[in-house]
């Protein structure tokens, strides 16, 4: 699974983006998941951290963002 991909948690049914992926030394490798939409009262729903054996894949390439148009600030060295 990638960063974009659309998860579920197979143990919760949490479902969401991958918008961030950590990698441990130990091997226990997590994504966090960022649901869709937002509460009823117009708040965001928090994201979650899963180890990447939990999760089930459910729609490759399902978000993704064009970083490239990004100009960035300045550099101040």
């Amino acid at each position: 699974m990638k960063l974009g991909d659309r998860v579920k948690d197979k143990l919760t049914g949490f479902e969401g983006i991958i918008v961030g992926h950590c990698e441990y030394m130990t091997g226990c490798n997590q994504s966090l998941v960022k649901p869709e939409g937002l509460k009823d009262d117009g708040e965001m729903i928090e994201s979650h951290w899963f180890d990447d054996q939990r999760l089930k894949l459910v729609k490759a390439k399902a978000f993704s963002l064009d970083n490239g148009r990004t100009p960035g600030g300045p550099q101040h060295w």
